[in-house]
């Protein structure tokens, strides 16, 4: 075994596992409301996704303002630049992807005027006008991040299991260790 890499801090740690959990609690959400009868149920699974999109929103903004000015840990010596390049794009990439996500979703919302239910609650009006025409526009631009987000997600769990499982050179404990 490889010696031990830098961990990351617990602020960076946190935002990372509580996006994770975000996310993974609003994708059975997303699937779920599309799948069952108009009533209470779809309204609330609406109302849940939209919910979690923006607080996924503020916690990236968060995550990033963070990132900007807490340098991670260095990668051990021993992890080729080829996968420091591709693991600085995935992360990059998913970063940009969830914002895309949520303010696509918002976006996609308020322009096809659906309400925006905890934004209402907070007294917050939409920031844009009805438009139909823009709402299928951020709604496709939301189906189609979705699909890359996925992919990036598959690609950044496969990589972590791949310096777990394989590699065993300490990357996946950097984000691990509590």
């Amino acid at each position: 075994m490889a010696e031990p890499a830098a961990a990351y801090g617990a602020v960076a740690r946190t935002f990372h596992w509580l996006t994770v959990v975000l996310v993974l609690t609003t994708i059975p959400v997303a699937l779920a409301m599309g799948r069952v009868g108009r009533g209470e149920l779809q309204d609330f699974l609406y109302a849940t996704h939209k919910a979690l999109g923006l607080i996924i929103l503020l916690v990236v903004v968060l995550r990033l303002l963070w990132r900007f000015t807490h340098k991670p840990p260095p990668l051990p010596a021993s992890v080729p630049i080829w996968q420091r390049v591709a693991a600085a794009i995935n992360h990059w990439a998913l970063y940009v992807l969830l914002l895309v996500m949520a303010v696509s979703g918002y976006v996609f919302t308020v322009t096809g005027n659906f309400p925006v239910e905890v934004l209402n609650w907070m007294g917050i009006p939409p920031l844009l006008p009805v438009d139909r025409e823009v709402a299928g526009v951020f709604q496709s631009i939301h189906h189609i991040a979705k699909l890359f987000l996925i992919a990036l997600i598959i690609v950044h769990v496969a990589a972590a299991l791949q310096h777990l499982l394989i590699r065993r050179d300490g990357v996946f404990q950097r984000m691990w260790r509590f």
